[in-house]
């Protein structure tokens, strides 16, 4: 329940103060930390290493 109450404080947030541009920055830094922890222990791994 704990991220759920952060989801809904941050789009609070982004809705009252008016700050979309927040969004698509926090979307693709969560995207980014998705594909770190998903390549960590897989065979695509290197593959995915050497676009870095």
């Amino acid at each position: 329940m704990g991220k759920l109450t952060l989801l809904k404080e941050f789009w609070g947030f982004l809705r009252v103060r008016k700050k979309w541009w927040l969004a698509p920055i926090i979307i693709m830094l969560l995207l980014l930390g998705a594909l770190i922890f998903f390549t960590q222990s897989s065979a695509v791994a290197p593959f995915i290493y050497t676009l870095f």
